[in-house]
């Protein structure tokens, strides 16, 4: 365990991470070693050729063996400037070592009459000069570069490393393979700090908070090794290495917490802070860094909702669960603010195969273009409270095409719209369709609301009384999912409706289960006793066609003979439909 040593205010254990960080791209120390090989053996040769007279021939030509010298004495001082270039101060003094020894050697050998030896002193004698050059040019660069990685790698308020630097240890763990815990940190209420106190107020908690965890990491006061960032705001990043348990990890963390709380003096003001911790473990949690951080991420905004004394959790997979709905939440109230709900059109045909009209089914993308489910922004829509006004939106956008269309080809199609439970409670609701009728053109006897059958029962009143309002103007009422609920057929004389649509959840049983078609063909059977049309939902093979021309059905939908259309398709179908 690195510990702390002198009296120093920085974190000696975070600058080693980041030193080490820093430097793990330079030269290896057995370069410098290859290099003086490669000098040594340099010297040797021109110690063995310099004074040689021999002649050896080469492609044919006279070679005096003592030129060889000059080549290698030129291959010996790139070897001493790459050690400069590449090995910093090892590098700096090994080669101003070795020039020191052969300098004087060389002098000597003049003095003694030795005058071959006058080149390679000039020669050395710059190369020295070159050496000192490079070497304090180099240290000017580093200790530039040193500036700017301690500014790209430091928070300036607090001096903790920052989260690149942050990201950056957590890349080598990650591709080291290495155990790690990964955990977010969040002040619990700081705004208010900043809010009533001030900024300057706020940064100095800031400093009092980094200062406290510094001491923990840098000292080992935890049992593990930690390395402490300041992410941004009042959100710190905490890195736990060296631990032998999940226990530990939290152990480690309450620690941290633990000093938090404790009471903070600062400019004569008692303040008493705590803050919500969140935590994903590698490699068990994922492989990934940057999952890593999102789950940890996740796992500390939970804590903050639930609000709870318990202020540190691990992160479990059913989180993201949360977090999907809030991303969804998001999108539709970016969907509905920027009118981007759109619609499809689904034909229903009678069962000889002529169009009846369209159901207008509410589609949604977000801004990237992504489509999003029914299934999940629709049930966003009531959570937010938004239905109405989603519903809204498909009918005027779709009621304003189909009443077009109907202009252009006076034909007698059927536009049918679904109504939510909490949209047809809400007071205006035959307000807004007669406006809607009015704005689209579209003839009331050729609009149809759906609703489905749990409205009759929960609201029985409330409902009747809306759909009596609906069916005076003309509108026709289809009930929708009919079978799936709680109601009997006996509902059906207490209520204006013209249609029902049975479920699909019954025709994909009914080739299969004779009570299933049997139930099927006695819905039918007593719907029309009560005067009243039945449209079966999600056709799609032929065999549940041709059961259902059997027993008199009135009317198709799905995928056999349509799937939901856009404007154009549904205009082209229209337009080449025999109706």
């Amino acid at each position: 365990m690195d510990v702390k040593k002198g009296n120093g205010n920085k974190n000696r254990i975070l600058d080693r991470t980041l030193e080490r960080l820093a430097n793990r791209r330079k030269v290896p120390i057995y370069v410098l070693v290859v290099l003086l090989l490669i000098y040594f053996a340099s010297a040797l040769i021109i110690s063995l050729t310099a004074g040689s007279q021999k002649v050896v021939m080469f492609g044919g030509n006279p070679l005096y063996i003592y030129t060889l010298a000059g080549v290698f004495s030129s291959v010996a001082n790139l070897c001493i400037v790459l050690m400069v270039i590449f090995c910093g101060k090892p590098g700096f003094i090994a080669s101003i070592t070795v020039l020191l020894v052969q300098i004087p050697m060389m002098i000597i050998g003049i003095i003694n009459g030795t005058l071959s030896s006058m080149p390679g002193l000039f020669s050395n004698a710059l190369t020295f000069i070159v050496v000192l050059v490079i070497y304090v040019n180099n240290r000017k660069v580093e200790e530039y570069q040193q500036r700017m990685q301690e500014q790209a790698t430091t928070d300036v308020l607090t001096g903790l490393p920052n989260g690149f630097a942050s990201t950056e240890l957590l890349d080598e763990m990650v591709r080291h393979n290495k155990p790690f815990a990964s955990v977010a940190i969040d002040v619990n209420n700081f705004k208010s700090i900043n809010d009533t106190m001030g900024f300057d107020m706020g940064n100095k908690v800031l400093i009092e908070i980094a200062s406290r965890c510094r001491k923990i990491a840098d000292e080992g006061l935890s049992g593990t090794l930690d390395f402490i960032s300041r992410i941004n705001g009042d959100e710190y990043s905490l890195i736990i290495r060296n631990y032998d348990s999940i226990e530990a990890v939290e152990k480690t963390i309450k620690k941290y917490e633990s000093a938090l709380e404790e009471k903070m003096l600062i400019d004569g003001y008692e303040l008493f802070i705590n803050a919500c911790f969140g935590y994903a473990v590698f490699p068990e949690d994922s492989t990934d860094r940057n999952t890593m951080i999102n789950y940890s991420v996740a796992a500390m905004k939970e804590v903050k909702r639930i609000n709870s004394s318990e202020h540190i959790m691990h992160f479990t997979p059913e989180l993201l669960k949360d977090q999907k709905s809030l991303v969804i939440d998001n999108k539709v109230r970016f969907a509905l603010e920027n009118d981007m709900i759109g619609f499809n059109l689904q034909p229903q045909y009678d069962i000889s195969h002529k169009l009846r009209g369209f159901e207008a089914l509410a589609r949604m993308k977000d801004s990237e273009g992504n489509v999003i489910s029914p299934a999940e922004f629709i049930p966003a829509a009531e959570r937010l409270g938004m239905i109405d006004s989603l519903d809204l939106m498909v009918y005027r956008k779709s009621a304003m095409f189909i009443g077009e269309l109907i202009r252009k080809t006076g034909s007698g199609i059927i536009l049918s719209i679904n109504a939510s439970v909490k949209h047809l409670m809400k007071s205006g609701f035959s307000e807004e369709i007669h406006s809607l009728l009015k704005d689209s053109g579209i003839p009331a006897k050729q609009l149809e609301i759906e609703i489905t059958e749990s409205i009759l029962i929960e609201s029985a009143e409330k409902a009747a009384d809306c759909l009596n309002k609906l069916k005076n103007m003309g509108i026709r009422i289809a009930i929708d999912d009919f079978g799936t609920g709680y109601s009997s057929l006996s509902y059906l004389n207490s209520f204006p409706s013209d249609i029902l649509k049975i479920d699909k959840s019954f025709i994909d049983k009914m080739n299969d289960s004779d009570s299933s078609k049997k139930y099927v063909e006695a819905i039918i059977s007593l719907a029309h006793v009560l005067d009243l049309e039945v449209i079966a939902e999600g056709v799609e093979e032929q065999e549940q066609l041709e059961t259902l021309r059997n027993i008199h059905c009135d009317h198709i939908q799905g995928f056999i003979w349509g799937k939901p259309l856009p404007q154009n398709e549904a205009e082209a179908l229209l337009m080449g439909g025999s109706l």
